[in-house]
């Protein structure tokens, strides 16, 4: 049975992984179609350029396009990291607090119990 959930939860991740991927892929493609119609109504607005300077011009716009495109997702990235970080340090801080917490609550129900159980039984004696 365990197995079976490890089974599931790894083809789970799997095609999680396989999804962002796609999408990446997807995501990619449409910036890459995007900045090439941009290079294209650049390069109309100069019709003063020959064929060959107009494709130079646009190819050169599609570089510097999609390498500031490229630039902005790793440091987005980045960023992500960071703050993954920033949280899971939090996340981490908050849950033994949480947890210090409930163990000095139990000790102190304890300790009542104890001294209540220990009156009692004084008073009954």
């Amino acid at each position: 049975m365990a197995r079976a959930s490890r089974s599931r939860r790894a083809l789970a991740r799997d095609a999680s992984a396989v999804t962002a991927e796609a999408e990446g892929i997807v995501m990619a493609r449409s910036h890459l179609a995007e900045a090439r119609l941009e290079a294209e109504a650049l390069c109309g607005d100069m019709p003063w350029l020959t064929t060959a300077q107009a494709e130079d011009v646009a190819r050169h716009y599609v570089d510097r396009r999609i390498d500031l495109t490229r630039r902005m997702l790793q440091t987005t990235v980045r960023r992500a990291d960071e703050l993954r970080g920033e949280y899971e340090a939090r996340y981490a801080e908050l849950r033994g607090a949480l947890l210090r917490r409930h163990v000095a609550c139990a000790s102190g129900l304890l300790a009542c119990a104890t001294g209540i159980n220990a009156a009692l039984w004084v008073f009954t004696r």
